[in-house]
């Protein structure tokens, strides 16, 4: 059975909840509608001591702000009482609570903004210096938030399977199904589909799509080529995820915290861009942040410009503007087509304007549409549809010019896919997405246009990417995933419609290293051929076949 108070949990640390802050987090809770709550898997420790003295890790929380942290190595100073709320306190806040399980070389914990009703270990059997930490927290709304932290072995996937299963058992028996459940922490998964993330698909979600970093990579260990680290919630807790916001960058499917590739470092600041790179250091922390009902009060919101009628220049500067009451944070969108489709602004702000520059794609039919964040049909939008003019009368053309299918050696982030604007005026790319023959492989971000004669490369991973290639970008999903027998690569704009397609044969997807480019270069109407026959180069992402600029 499961310990109903803190005092009688195996191993939790004296004062883990400061009498003085439980009653201003539950104020917190009482005053809000829909509640941001940020979870974070993390095993940042460095150094040689497997422990958090060092700091770097200590600034990536700060920078990141997590609420709940599902944490790994919870070793600080000496771990005496004192040391370990004094980590925390810096770390997190004086209003934060804690549970570290006891006697562990390397033990699990987890922090939290909220209060903490009961924590404890469950045994885990097949390792002597860590077992299954488990909270039970307090969150806002009708619900708790059951958090389990957990690090599996390394030894085999046989044995982490071993470890899942028991944790399953643990979690039938003792978590109630109508509560929030996540699972996260350093899991030593060498791919995505080892088994133990199937016995865990039980009772949590392993389906992506998967958090990333700035550079569009899902993997987590030093290295960057491993998902050893998860933020797994269950189904209940999933349906409110939503996009990861820190100061203006917005990471749709959660962030990993790689300080290396973050940009800009401001916004995460006192993190240094040093700091995942720092000696000893472990992984890279995993965020994924849910709008959860807290107490609802009806809300409503109202477009109030642009509102119909008006005429705006693509690349302008204008303002959408909105009134809301009720409402903690919105969710701001566009649509060129007169509502079928509709490409995201900005995921969450909890202000009543938004600074925007308008795409240069002409329309007599775009509309905004204002959404609660935390409540889909909370929504206005425009009454009317406005225009958007491009100046000379020119038009966008975007073609797939070169393709990578068979990347140099057995390196699948080499593969990539150049894509051109060979038009008169530039193109919004929000929402385009580039697809082979399996599936969607790379899906542009809200606001991504690409300039008449420009050019963007997107690669198959950043490790790929040669250095000083225009326009680079990895592709949303980790993988390009191209077949060497031959494949057809499509580019679909916002609405689904198929803008260029590029079907590529065996005679020029069969060689190692060489490239599949137009001939002539650049021209809509040109045949796929061996780069090789274009010029001395086997290819050339992000420059004419020549290697000249664009």
């Amino acid at each position: 059975m499961l310990p109903l108070v803190l005092s009688a949990c195996g191993g939790v640390e004296p004062e883990t909840v400061p009498s003085g802050d439980e009653a201003a987090v539950g104020v917190r809770e009482d005053g809000l509608a829909s509640v941001r709550l940020r979870l974070m898997a993390a095993n940042i420790t460095s150094g040689t001591g497997q422990d958090y003295d060092p700091g770097h890790g200590i600034r990536i929380f700060q920078g990141t702000k997590p609420d709940v942290v599902m944490l790994q190595e919870f070793n600080y100073k000496t771990n005496s009482a004192t040391d370990l709320r004094s980590f925390v306190d810096t770390t997190f806040g004086t209003g934060f609570s804690y549970f570290r399980e006891s006697g562990s070389g390397i033990p699990n914990g987890i922090i939290s903004r909220y209060p903490i009703i009961s924590a404890g270990e469950w045994d885990d059997t097949n390792v002597s210096d860590r077992d299954f930490a488990w909270a039970r927290i307090d969150v806002p709304g009708p619900k708790d938030l059951w958090v389990v932290s957990v690090h599996l072995l390394t030894t085999s996937s046989s044995v982490r399977n071993t470890e899942a299963t028991s944790l399953v058992s643990r979690i039938k028996a003792n978590i109630p199904t109508g509560d929030y459940l996540v699972i996260g922490g350093d899991f030593n998964t060498g791919s995505r589909t080892e088994s133990c993330l199937t016995t865990l698909s039980q009772v949590v979600s392993t389906a992506s799509p998967y958090p990333a970093d700035r550079n569009g990579n899902t993997n987590t260990n030093a290295g960057r080529n491993s998902p050893y680290d998860h933020v797994l919630p269950d189904s209940d807790l999933r349906a409110y995820q939503t996009a990861v916001v820190i100061g203006g960058s917005s990471f749709s499917a959660g962030l990993v915290a790689d300080t290396r590739v973050y940009s800009p470092i401001s916004e995460i600041s006192p993190a240094l861009s040093s700091d995942s790179g720092a000696s000893g250091m472990q992984h890279m922390a995993v965020i994924k942040d849910f709008l959860i009902p807290g107490d609802s009060t009806a809300g409503s919101v109202t477009v109030t410009s642009p509102n119909g009628g008006e005429s705006w220049a693509g690349g302008s500067a204008h303002t959408v503007t909105w009134t809301s009451s009720g409402v903690t944070s919105v969710k701001v969108e566009y649509s060129l087509n007169g509502g079928s489709t509709w490409s995201t602004l900005t995921s969450s702000t909890s202000a009543t304007s938004y600074a925007w520059t308008v795409p240069s794609s002409a329309s007599t039919t775009a509309r905004v549409r204002v959404t609660d964040a935390s409540d889909a049909t909370v929504t206005d939008s425009s009454d009317g549809a406005f225009s958007i003019t491009t100046s000379g009368g020119g038009t966008a053309s975007v073609i797939i010019n070169e393709v990578m299918v068979n990347e140099p050696g057995s390196d699948v982030t080499g593969e990539f896919v150049e894509i051109v604007n060979i038009g008169t005026a530039s193109a919004d790319l929000s929402g385009w997405t580039v697809s082979d023959a399996a599936s969607v492989r790379h899906t542009f971000p809200s606001g991504t246009s690409l300039a008449a004669g420009g050019v963007v490369v997107v690669f198959g991973g950043a490790a790929g990417i040669p250095s000083g290639t225009p326009g680079a970008v990895v592709a949303s999903t980790g993988t390009l995933g191209l077949s060497n027998s031959g494949d057809t690569v499509t580019l679909k704009n916002a609405s689904g419609t198929a803008v260029d397609t590029a079907t590529l044969s065996s005679g020029v997807s069969g060689t190692d290293g060489v490239s599949a480019n137009r001939s002539p270069d650049a021209s809509a109407s040109g045949t796929f051929v061996l780069h090789t026959s274009l010029s001395s180069l086997t290819s050339s992402p992000g420059t004419r076949a020549s290697g000249a600029s664009f």
